[in-house]
């Protein structure tokens, strides 16, 4: 699946791994339990409430979405450590060539997995690459019953306000998208 990614984002929100729906689809965030789009909006990250065949309208707000693992799966835990710890290392890769002012992980578990961090919680980090500030996001999977579509905005809008309340006026940016790995 296509990365929606372009020089010097904002904000690069990066998934686990594509769902089934969305590679069906060829769109992130597509099954219809994700939270991810409603969250995004609530927090005032868009105007509106965009839909997964929107996706490309988040670089005019200086966004975009990418996944730690290319692979798709019916769920997260199907996939193995090495694909975490490889993603991990492409995605530190993609991080410093686009150079987003951050880099937004939707799971803990994700990040703790593909980075070797077993201590990060939610919230920003210490970690960088280059000049890209880094946030563990909760998961929005309807599966994450640890967290409300209200807390998980309340998260996103916080990383919203450190990102100096960036995200709601459209601006111009090159695109790029990018073909998925050879032999995902």
């Amino acid at each position: 699946m296509p990365d929606v990614i372009a020089d010097g984002l904002h904000v690069l929100f990066c998934g686990i791994n594509p769902g089934l729906m969305s590679a069906a689809t060829g769109h992130h965030f597509a099954r219809p339990g994700n939270r991810f789009w409603p969250v995004l909006h609530r927090s005032g990250f868009t105007p509106r409430l965009l839909g997964p065949a929107e996706e490309r309208e988040l670089l005019s707000y200086g966004l975009g979405i990418t996944n730690v693992v290319a692979r798709a799966s019916a769920r997260a835990d199907e996939l193995s450590p090495e694909e975490y710890v490889e993603g991990g290392r492409v995605l530190a890769a993609k991080v410093e060539r686009y150079a987003p002012r951050w880099l937004a992980v939707v799971g803990v578990t994700a990040y703790r997995a593909a980075f070797g961090d077993r201590k990060a919680q939610v919230g920003p980090q210490d970690r960088t690459f280059g000049d890209t500030r880094v946030w563990v996001l909760p998961n929005p999977s309807g599966l994450n019953a640890h967290w409300t579509p209200a807390g998980m905005a309340e998260e996103f809008g916080r990383l919203r306000e450190a990102a100096g309340g960036q995200g709601v006026s459209p601006r111009s940016t090159k695109t790029r998208e990018t073909p998925p790995r050879a032999g995902a």
